[in-house]
C-alpha cells in the first residue's frame, strides 16, 4: 500500500509540472506586438535559446519562460550536449521554433534567426527515408524509433514545414534561405508519401491510421503499455485535416481522405456523453461514460485492429471495453474519447465541392 501511495504521488506530480510547464509556456504563444518587443519576450528568447540542445532541437515539459538564476542558467547550459532528449513530442521544438522566429520578426536579432534555422535543420535531420519522423532524435530508445502521429507529433512537424516554405507570418521574407525552403519542400512531400503508405487498409479499403507505425515494415506499433496498434481516431483526425489542405490532390489523397471519412461515419458511438468528475489527479476525481440519447457523435481513441471495437487499457497492457475496468490514475489520466473527426465533417463537405468535378 504504502508502494502504490508513492506511485500515485509521482504521477500526480508529474502531471502537475507538465500542466505547469504548458501554462506558463502559453508566453511562448503570445503574439502581442508591445510583448514581442519587450525586454521580457528577449530574455525569454535567451533562455529559449540556452535550451536548444547541440541538436538544434529541444527537450519537452520544461518551463522555459521561467526566470532563471546564474547557478540555474550553467546547469541548463551544461545539458547543452545532450543528444537524447530533443523531441516534437508534447509540442516541443516546434513552439520554441514559432516562438523564436515572431521575436526575429519583431526585433530583427539574427541570434533568434539562427535558432530557428537550427530548428529547420533539427526537423529536416530527422526524417526517415520513407517520409516518417519519429518522436525523439538523433538518440532513441524503445518505441521512439517508431513513425509518430501520436498527440500530432508528425503532423505539426509537417505544418511547420509547409508554412515556412509558403512563408507564412511569421517566416517570411529573410527568416529562411531558399535553400532551405526547397529542403523543407521535399521533406514535406515524402511526409505525406509516408501517410498514404501507412493508412491501414482492411480488403483493400483504406481506413486510418495508428498512433505510431513500425519505421521498417510500416505497421501499426505499440508505443507504451496501454498504446497497442490499433485504428486510431484523435490522430488520424488531424491527418486528415492536413490532407484536405493539400492544394492539388491525385487520386491516392482523394481515396485516403474518402476512406478515413468513411471509417469515421462508420465508427462513431452515439447516445452517450463523457463526464469528468472532480479535479485530475485528485480524490474522487472520475472520467465516465454516461448513456444520453441526445448525445453524439463520439470517437474512441482506440479500436482493436480484428473488430474495430472500441477499447480503453491500463498500465498492465491488457485491453477492456469500459472505462471502470481501468484504474482510476489511467481513466483520468488519458484522453479516451474525442470529438475530433465531427469537426472535419462540414470541412469535408467543403473539400468535396471544391474537388468534385475533377479528372
Amino acid at each position: 500500500m504504502y508502494f502504490e501511495r508513492v506511485f500515485l504521488w509521482a504521477v500526480a506530480s508529474l502531471m502537475a509540472l507538465t500542466v505547469a510547464a504548458q501554462s506558463v509556456n502559453q508566453q511562448l504563444k503570445n503574439n502581442d506586438p508591445a510583448f514581442l518587443t519587450s525586454e521580457e519576450a528577449r530574455q525569454i528568447g535567451r533562455q529559449v535559446l540556452l535550451y536548444q540542445r547541440v541538436t538544434g532541437g529541444w527537450p519537452k515539459n520544461i518551463d522555459m519562460a521561467r526566470p532563471l538564476s546564474a547557478d540555474e542558467q550553467a546547469e541548463v547550459a551544461a545539458q547543452k550536449n545532450r543528444r537524447n532528449d530533443s523531441t516534437t513530442d508534447n509540442g516541443a521544438t516546434t513552439l520554441q521554433m514559432k516562438f523564436l522566429a515572431r521575436l526575429y520578426q519583431a526585433t530583427g536579432d539574427t541570434a533568434y534567426q539562427q535558432g530557428f534555422c537550427r530548428g529547420v535543420e533539427y526537423l529536416l535531420s530527422g526524417q526517415y527515408a520513407n517520409g516518417g519522423w519519429p518522436q525523439f532524435w538523433p538518440e532513441m530508445r524503445e518505441y521512439q524509433i517508431h513513425i509518430t502521429y501520436n498527440d500530432n507529433a508528425m503532423v505539426s512537424t509537417m505544418l511547420l514545414l509547409r508554412d515556412i516554405v509558403q512563408q507564412k507570418k511569421p517566416y517570411q521574407a529573410d527568416l529562411t534561405s531558399a535553400d532551405l525552403r526547397r529542403k523543407a519542400q521535399e521533406a514535406f512531400d515524402k511526409g505525406v508519401e509516408c501517410i498514404l503508405a501507412t493508412q491501414i487498409r482492411v480488403d483493400g479499403r483504406p481506413t486510418v491510421w495508428c498512433q505510431q507505425h513500425d519505421r521498417e515494415t510500416l505497421a501499426p506499433a505499440k508505443a507504451r503499455a496501454y498504446e497497442l496498434p490499433s485504428f486510431c481516431s484523435q490522430e488520424s483526425a488531424a491527418i486528415v485535416r492536413l490532407l484536405m489542405q493539400l492544394p492539388h490532390p491525385d487520386q491516392r489523397v482523394k481515396d485516403a481522405i474518402k476512406g478515413a471519412m468513411t471509417w469515421f461515419d462508420e465508427h462513431k458511438i452515439m447516445g452517450y456523453r463523457l463526464v469528468k468528475t472532480g479535479k485530475k489527479g485528485e480524490p474522487g476525481a472520475n472520467t465516465q461514460l454516461v448513456s444520453d440519447s441526445t448525445a453524439g457523435p463520439l470517437w474512441a481513441r482506440y479500436y482493436d485492429l480484428e473488430h474495430g471495437r472500441p477499447f480503453v487499457c491500463d498500465r498492465d497492457g491488457i485491453p477492456r471495453q469500459h472505462l471502470e475496468e481501468i484504474s482510476l490514475e489511467r481513466r483520468n489520466g488519458y484522453s479516451w474519447y474525442n470529438k475530433y473527426p465531427a469537426e472535419l465533417y462540414p470541412l469535408y463537405e467543403q473539400w468535396l465541392a471544391l474537388h468534385a468535378n475533377e479528372p
